[in-house]
């Protein structure tokens, strides 16, 4: 049986969500501290305080550590809600990469790892970094690694370049994807490492300017010069990085589907909004086909994007992997979504491409999005190598 019915309590739960980055949150969306490369660590620890006193941080985390332990079908209707204003998910500690790196150390870190690294995450006391992409190919396809860890049987040492790293700059929990060369203790290949950030050995070049700026610090260029780390360090099993990768992944595609479904939206309500009350040879502008047939089209966009978004997480709170359906996903939402943003701009006009409405900001933002966690491209590449099996 196909049931598409939100259960009250988690229908009022969305409308608490909404109300509360509605008149809490997007007041903040003016505040200087929002900078080109991102929210400040200021603004985020006062967002999350305010969330926290809502009870709304970090809902999405294990019952075990915290949080309601939320399936997949609940966080798309909660992060949806959050993702009215691109700082909703920075107050409810659920945006990337920190909502990721959650699901993957609840995973697979061990009971030390998980009191140093994971719970302050939770907590939202400090941020975190997924460190694997590089500037001379790994990202996409993180065959081409190029970071190296060598190991001497007690301490790991690493050496590498990586950018586009998002958060780097204050980011406290590292997660680093480097190859651990053949040695004679652990098997080589692609290995995940725990550290704290600050850590000798790990430099921060720089901040790199890009268009998008709703994440924490924004995204870093980052080099690891002899970074040396215990044994203790091994996040999960030595050589298994890629598997890891994918487990985090997945959802994660999700996730940031659902956050953006909720900031199209916002811009589908704002040019709604103008398309009632501009006028234009002699009525409201949403009277003339040609403007209410790009707000029908934004409608039915956000509607498939939406089933979409809940079957695949339908399949995954089943227990299955759900990779294909979740690039499918990831591929359809972020064209169609930026697509629904486009739209909304062209519906405002001259007002769209400006700062007047937060409708410009959204359509930037959803640029990076056909991007990040494998381009569109990636994905139906793995979506026909599937079908053609």
């Amino acid at each position: 049986m196909i049931d598409f019915e939100i259960p009250a309590d988690l229908a009022a739960e969305r409308d608490r969500v909404r109300r509360f980055v509605i008149e809490r949150i997007v007041p903040f969306e003016r505040d200087p501290r929002l900078t080109q490369h991102g929210p400040t660590d200021e603004l985020r620890q006062e967002l999350v305080e305010l969330a926290r006193a809502e009870q709304l941080l970090t809902v999405q985390a294990p019952v075990e550590l915290g949080g309601r332990g939320l399936t997949h079908a609940e966080q798309a209707v909660l992060y949806e809600a959050a993702g009215w204003s691109t700082l909703g998910p920075v107050a409810m500690n659920c945006a990337a990469p920190d909502e990721g790196n959650m699901y993957l150390l609840s995973k697979i870190a061990n009971p030390e790892q998980v009191q140093r690294f994971l719970a302050p995450v939770i907590a939202g006391h400090q941020r975190s970094v997924f460190a694997m992409t590089e500037p001379d190919g790994a990202g996409s396809d993180p065959a081409q690694l190029a970071t190296e860890a060598t190991f001497d049987g007690e301490n790991f040492t690493i050496n590498g370049r990586k950018w586009l790293i998002t958060g780097a700059n204050g980011a406290k929990t590292w997660i680093i994807m480097a190859r651990l060369a053949p040695n004679p203790h652990l098997p080589e290949g692609p290995t995940l490492f725990l550290t704290e950030g600050g850590t000798p050995g790990i430099v921060i070049e720089r901040t790199m300017n890009t268009m998008d700026r709703n994440y924490v610090a924004g995204h870093g260029v980052v080099r690891f010069e002899n970074l040396t780390l215990p044994k203790a360090a091994l996040l999960g099993e030595a050589g298994q990085a890629l598997r890891y990768a994918q487990l985090r992944l997945a959802p994660a595609r999700l996730t940031h589907c659902m956050r953006w479904l909720g900031a199209a939206e916002r811009a589908q309500s704002i040019a709604i909004a103008h398309a009632k009350t501009r006028t234009a040879f002699g009525k409201p502008i949403g009277e003339h086909q040609g403007v209410s047939f790009l707000l029908a089209d934004n409608e039915i966009a956000l509607h498939q994007c939406r089933l979409t978004i809940w079957h695949a997480c339908w399949l995954m709170d089943r227990g299955e992997k759900a990779r294909h359906e979740s690039s499918i996903a990831k591929a359809y939402v972020s064209e169609e979504l930026f697509k629904v943003a486009d739209r909304c701009v062209q519906v405002l006009g001259g007002i769209g491409i400006s700062d007047e409405t937060v409708v410009e900001m959204i359509f930037r933002d959803m640029r990076a999005f056909r991007l990040y966690d494998g381009p569109t491209e990636v994905h139906k590449y793995a979506i026909g190598r599937k079908i053609l099996r």
